[in-house]
């Protein structure tokens, strides 16, 4: 038998024939709006699949149509992107909010009921709270320590648990790392699900995906990403994808097609590119990051870590989630400065190797003040009751030296004192 490869290994070759391209070692960009039929009854069998007419046949496969449809790139990218989840089907998206938007649009209608975790992503509360209310869709959000008991009866006290047709977490949260039990949701789920209707478990996994956690197997029915950080992991592309099995994926893309958000060729390859040293470039911001933080966990100008690493056994359910979920701490820290909106903006303004920008999970390190960008439409109050204050700071470690690294932060929280 022959031995079963690695998602890393095989991230340089899987699904991808190179005789069917002129030999070419590397997949090329196939940049075509359309692709030729062989004949009329082959379209048309293509068009029956691609709409949802009939299932397809033993063997059969989905024909290239239109690049709104599929595409080379695109199919080769998702088959390899499936790999790292054991996901039966991956959907590449222009964004990660185009993917987190279809989703949402796909599995709501009005009257619904969305709950929520919190904090989430500055762009998915934005989503949810300003513009899914608009068409009447309830949204109930529950935040980290409340336990599975806890949030049953605030569904239920809600008077809208019969309505609940999707729960929406993000974990690590961003920009706090807290942490959301999986399981535990997805439980929940399965409380208010019916013969009729069935609750389904979406899961935001920028933070730690596709390398360090894997929601599927802890029974999330969908996977979400912004591409754009550690899988495309460059700052020089935006997209998103969606993973999850067959039934909800073919109405995923089927959405796809019609909004019209499908990546393109040229993003498609590069994200093709990013996968081949996704899991080295992984490793080393999690390397990384444990240096940083070892470092401003005994720094006087710092207050508070918000790191995976920092947690102990005297943190309860995080650090039992963190143990059953993340294979690592990840690559990403937040902290908090001693003072308040001047002093952080003093660190960021002082930063000469690390960047001053948003995004994060690229191979530079990257630094911003969520409460004044990423995270500025949350509610003030929210906001606060989440620890995301104007001292916080959220630092996405590089690849660079960690020693580097740690110069810089030096630097940058002496110029405080200044």
């Amino acid at each position: 038998m022959t031995k079963k490869l690695k998602p890393e290994s095989l991230m340089m070759s899987y699904g991808y024939k190179p005789a069917l391209s002129e030999g070419a070692i590397k997949c090329p960009i196939f940049q075509t709006s359309t692709f030729v039929f062989q004949s009329a009854e082959e379209g048309k069998a293509f068009f029956e699949v691609a709409y949802g007419l009939r299932q397809p046949h033993k063997g059969e496969e989905l024909g290239l149509i239109y690049s709104r449809i599929n595409n080379p790139d695109l199919e080769i990218l998702e088959n390899r992107l499936t790999l790292w989840e054991e996901a039966d089907e991956c959907a590449v998206f222009e964004s990660g909010m185009s993917a987190i938007t279809t989703v949402l649009l796909e599995f709501l209608k009005p009257d619904d009921l969305l709950l929520i975790s919190g904090p989430l992503y500055g762009g998915s509360d934005h989503f949810i709270n300003k513009i899914l209310t608009k068409f009447n869709i309830h949204v109930l959000a529950f935040k980290v320590g409340q336990s599975k008991e806890d949030i049953i009866k605030m569904v239920n006290d809600s008077g809208l648990a019969h309505k609940l047709a999707l729960i929406y977490i993000e974990t690590p949260a961003n920009p706090t790392n807290d942490l959301i039990d999986i399981g535990g949701s997805k439980e929940i789920a399965k409380l208010f699900s019916t013969s009729e209707k069935e609750v389904y478990l979406a899961v935001d996994n920028t933070y730690l995906g596709p390398i360090w956690q894997h929601p599927l197997r802890h029974g999330a029915d969908l996977v979400l990403y912004s591409a754009t950080k550690y899988i495309g992991g460059h700052s020089d592309v935006i997209a998103g994808a969606c993973l999850g099995n067959k039934g909800l994926m073919r109405r995923v893309k089927g959405l796809r097609t019609f909004l019209g958000n499908m990546a393109s060729p040229n993003t498609g390859w590069l994200l093709m590119r990013s996968l081949e040293t996704l899991k080295v470039r992984m490793d080393t911001h999690a390397y990384n990051a444990n240096k940083v933080a070892q470092f401003l966990n005994h720094h006087p100008r710092v207050e508070k870590v918000y790191f995976l690493g920092n947690l102990t056994e005297k943190d309860g359910e995080q650090f039992a989630i963190k143990n059953k979920q993340c294979l690592t701490n990840g690559g990403m820290i937040s902290f908090d400065v001693k003072g308040l909106e001047k002093e952080a903006f003093k660190f960021l303004n002082a930063l000469k190797l690390i960047k001053l920008a948003v995004s994060l999970g690229s191979t530079e390190s990257l630094a911003e003040h969520p409460a004044t960008m990423t995270h500025i439409d949350v509610d003030d109050t929210l906001k606060k009751e989440l620890s995301i204050t104007e001292k916080m700071i959220r630092l996405s470690v590089g690849i660079e030296n960690y020693e580097d690294i740690i110069d810089d932060i030096t630097q940058a929280l002496d110029s405080i004192g200044n």
